[in-house]
């Protein structure tokens, strides 16, 4: 075990892969010899090489369709998008090509393929370059998706992704990098896909979120403790597949239910997750499932207006405390 960075632990899970099997290899948009805007290519280019290692065009749409083609012909490639925003340039290869070609050749064709990138905001990087857009992909089968909140996470659920035989959309945060925990060093340390965790066991309310949610949610958490409310906290992890089992049991136990992600309210994932536990908790709810999110503007330039549009701890105590009736 090591303390590590989020950056950090892809960085070194990716550079294992590529040890352990030759046919995985990473590319994207300057990932070569500066390492990736955030670091999490960082030397593989002087252990690797540039086959490996391959910078490619500014051309989303062309490399993801030379991933899928790759992955055809056998290997593993990991391609780095610099936000996950640019997904939008290559939708048509994402969701009509690499969604579906298993499934059109009946199972024969094996896409062991990862996109990962990050989004979100923290750094003031404005409409364009700060979405949440997980819950597009969440909607197209055939694609898994997963979202670490914290290093160890990112560590886990990278590898296991990499040596899946689907293709996976790995959603990064741009203000997780440069957190840390501690990692398990093992070269086979891995999360599994569909298992949600549980970081904080409570009676009262459910918490249930993602991304740099989860550690806000255990923030507000706390502060309901010390007036005498039981949060519990849970973080899906993947959101497909989701962990159906865990989230419903922890409803059922407290009657009551929070979600809140920085994607935008109207259509996120928190949609779902809501629509969905309303339907197998019914009978166990005190109060209807609240859900939180971006409001329905483009993300703001202004650091002050971006917090103004995204859910702050604040807006999780005030749900949970409407959830309890105590608003």
């Amino acid at each position: 075990m090591s303390i590590k960075s989020y950056a950090q632990a892809i960085r070194d899970v990716i550079a294992e892969e590529m040890r352990r099997d030759g046919k995985v290899f990473i590319m994207g948009e300057d990932i070569a010899e500066q390492g990736g805007i955030f670091g999490c290519t960082r030397g593989l280019i002087d252990e690797f090489g540039p086959e490996r290692v391959r910078n490619t065009p500014i051309s989303e749409a062309g490399f993801c369709g030379a991933g899928l083609g790759a992955a055809c012909a056998g290997m593993r490639p990991i391609i780095e998008l610099m936000y996950m925003d640019f997904t939008l340039v290559a939708m048509d290869q994402i969701i009509n090509q690499i969604a579906k070609t298993r499934y059109i050749f009946g199972g024969k064709a094996v896409i062991p393929l990862v996109i990962r990138g990050q989004q979100g905001v923290g750094r003031g990087n404005a409409a364009t370059h700060s979405q949440s857009m997980e819950a597009v992909f969440l909607h197209f089968p055939g694609l898994k998706v997963a979202m670490p909140s914290d290093a160890s996470d990112a560590a886990g659920l990278l590898r296991t992704a990499i040596r899946d035989d689907n293709p996976v959309m790995f959603f990064e945060h741009k203000a997780l990098y440069t957190s840390k925990c501690e990692v398990d060093d093992s070269p086979d340390f891995s999360v599994p896909f569909g298992k949600a965790r549980i970081l904080r066991e409570g009676t009262d309310v459910t918490i249930i979120a993602t991304h740099t949610y989860v550690q806000k949610s255990l923030n507000v958490a706390e502060k309901l403790a010390a007036e005498g409310i039981s949060a519990e906290v849970i973080d899906p992890r993947t959101l497909v597949p989701m962990d159906w089992d865990a989230m419903a049991a922890s409803v059922e136990k407290t009657g009551r239910a929070v979600v809140v992600h920085e994607a935008h309210r109207t259509g996120g994932v928190g949609a779902e997750i809501a629509a969905e536990l309303s339907e197998r908790t019914f009978r166990y709810l005190d109060s209807p499932i609240l859900r939180l999110g971006a409001k329905s503007c483009p993300l703001p330039f202004n650091l002050g207006l971006e917090n103004a549009v995204v859910p702050q701890e604040s807006d999780i105590y005030a749900a949970c405390k409407r959830a309890l009736y105590q608003a």
